[in-house]
């Protein structure tokens, strides 16, 4: 008997579980609310390994029951003919629901578990406080900036859905049908902020009407709406497929069509001149545990802004002389901030056409997979692919971005690259990008930890980034073990890159905590590195509207350099870089204390292993 039957049979909960191997259906709160109640008092000896499974296996299904959309981006059919209910009432229940899975652990004991067991309780329960911390702060009322909201979940979330049963479709057309109720919860999320000075600061939105508008076209043919329904598959019989088109395009054009156009004129109208003019977290209501609150989330440590602004200082001087040792090698005859002129505007570092561009990141892909081998002995099985970022998002978007890909749906990991502007787009930067966003970085690490086996759900799905990130990062500086960088140019785009995430710890903690403008931390940018200006605008205004995140890539890429260099000291000449990159990676992503002790006590193992033989 399996152990989704066991907890059926045991403590009678299939209406919770029964539906799990198939499209489970949805499930109302007063279910869930028991099954939390039962779980945590039905503790009998010896039911302690088995009563956290099911807490893992309840948890993660109210996850998708709550959050659709997040089924659909890992690979689940819940709820696929809706979106998330960001209402206040349900906003308000989500506070009062945390609580319920911190009531069940407190019934399980710790010592009963095992090695692994103890692991996964750690990280669901940092996972669930993180989420009671931040339940007293609104991050709700800022549900949407240039970087994501509802004109970029609704194209995004449709073409992720499933394509191979016309009732996928179907569901399709009943989401889009559905759009306008998001609509009107949204702006009225929006205007709860505006009623509390709780906002984006009105510079980043200025780009945003301006992404709604692009969703509304002439044809609703040529909308970013309509574009999973334009290519169906062809086992769909051509009748059901125009129906298919014309049931779509009459929910794009009567439904959500007349929703956006209210959201775009209340944003242009309403909210953005009514936003904030001041862009430090620390601006907002007590915006100082505010923005402490997510330092701490996303580096997982304990460290203090003030501290995480010296150590950017700190990298920014190092890596400045190593970007000085290069111009030298390039025989550049002018100082760096003139090579930073010349890395933006000679013509011969840039494309001219979008194709060629892509072609160029897809050929480094290419020349990565086969290197990937020397430096890692498990490797994933989902492929992934290298496509354009949406041009309806493409202005304000960053330079590029991973999106990972769901096995069950049969959809691989997508690399975006930003085909905006290509004279922002420089060759140079094209090897240690490709290795951060697809291998080895986070393609790599990402489906790796979505193909565990014998893990919960939330433990193959973790996005803790200081982890992911800073994998990422240091995954850029694998490229010379792999063959990249031989080119000066191409080294100097890798210390740009990692000079980038070093000082992402100067002007984040300078422009929320230290009183920097934004203007000081574009200069700053400009100073430092020969990133177009394009990109170091687009990059400053995503540190003003996601505080502290940008704060994670360098921390956590420090963290897993340090672990390396312990294990080659400790190791010697028993070090085996391919054995060090599959257990960092084994469990998925972890906070960085946890990875640390984790590491240091498999570094313990080797050792002792080593001395044995």
């Amino acid at each position: 008997m399996n152990w989704k039957a066991q907890i059926a049979t045991t403590l009678g909960l299939c209406g919770i579980f029964g539906a799990l191997a198939d499209e489970p259906r949805l499930k109302s709160p007063a279910e869930f609310d028991a099954t939390y109640a039962r779980l945590a008092k039905t503790n009998e000896p010896g039911s302690d390994s088995r009563r956290l499974k099911q807490l893992f296996e309840l948890d993660w299904q109210y996850q998708l029951n709550e959050s659709p959309e997040t089924a659909t981006y890992v690979g689940q059919s819940v709820g696929s003919r809706r979106w998330s209910d960001v209402s206040r009432g349900t906003i308000d229940r989500h506070r009062r629901e945390l609580q319920r899975p911190l009531s069940v652990l407190k019934t399980i004991d710790r010592s009963a578990l095992s090695n692994e067991e103890r692991l996964q309780l750690d990280l669901f329960q940092r996972s669930v406080q993180e989420g009671v911390e931040a339940s007293r702060f609104h991050d709700e009322w800022m549900t949407l900036n240039q970087l994501g909201g509802i004109q970029q979940d609704l194209p995004q979330v449709l073409q992720l859905m499933q394509t191979s049963k016309t009732s996928h479709f179907d569901d399709r057309v009943a989401r889009l049908e559905a759009a306008g109720t998001l609509a009107d919860q949204t702006i009225a999320l929006l205007r709860e902020g505006l009623a509390n000075g709780v906002t984006p600061p009105q510079v980043t939105l200025r780009d945003v009407p301006k992404q709604v508008s692009a969703l509304i076209t002439s044809d609703p043919k040529d909308s970013a709406l309509f574009r999973s329904f334009r290519d169906l598959p062809s086992s769909l019989p051509a009748a059901e497929a125009e129906e298919i088109r014309a049931r779509a395009l009459a929910a794009i054009t009567n439904q959500v069509f007349p929703k956006l156009r209210e959201l775009e004129k209340f944003l242009s109208t309403e909210y953005v001149p009514g936003a904030r003019t001041n862009i430090a977290c620390t601006s907002l209501p007590d915006g100082q545990a505010w923005y402490a609150r997510r330092v701490r989330r996303y580096t997982t440590t304990d460290l203090t802004p003030q501290q995480i602004h010296e150590i950017g200082m700190s990298e920014v001087r190092r890596i400045r002389a190593e970007m000085e040792s290069i111009r030298k090698k390039t025989g550049f005859q002018g100082d760096l901030p003139a090579f930073f002129v010349h890395l933006r505007t000679n013509p011969d570092f840039f494309y001219t056409r979008s194709s060629e561009l892509l072609a160029g990141y897809r050929d480094v892909a290419k020349r990565a997979d086969e290197q990937l081998p020397r430096l890692f002995g498990k490797l994933p099985r989902l492929p992934y692919g290298v496509a354009p970022v949406p041009s309806y998002s493409e202005r304000s978007q960053t330079t590029a971005y991973y999106q990972p890909g769901a096995g069950a749906f049969g959809r691989p990991g997508t690399f975006f690259a930003n085909t905006y502007q290509l004279n922002s787009r420089p060759k140079w930067e094209m090897e240690a990008l490709t290795l951060h966003e697809a291998v080895p970085g986070h393609h790599l690490q990402i489906a790796l930890a979505q193909e565990l086996e014998g893990v919960p759900e939330f433990q193959k799905h973790s996005e803790t980034t200081a982890f992911v990130e800073g994998w990422g990062l240091y995954s850029e500086s694998l490229g010379e073990e792999m063959g990249f960088y031989q080119d000066p140019y191409s080294k100097f785009g890798q210390l740009t890159y990692e000079m980038w995430r070093s000082i992402r710890l100067v002007v984040d903690t300078g422009m929320h905590a230290l009183g920097w403008s934004r203007e000081q931390a574009i200069q700053f940018f400009k100073d430092n590195a020969g990133k177009s200006e394009h990109d170091i605008v687009v990059e400053v205004d995503r540190y003003i509207v996601w505080p502290g995140q940008a704060l994670a890539y360098k921390i956590g890429q420090l963290k897993i350099r340090e672990l390396r260099a312990l294990a080659t000291a400790e190791l010697g000449s028993k070090f085996d870089l391919r054995a060090f990159h599959d257990e960092l990676l084994s469990r998925g992503a972890v906070p960085l204390d946890i990875l640390e002790a984790r590491m240091k006590e498999w570094i313990a193992r080797r050792k002792a292993a080593s001395l044995g033989s």
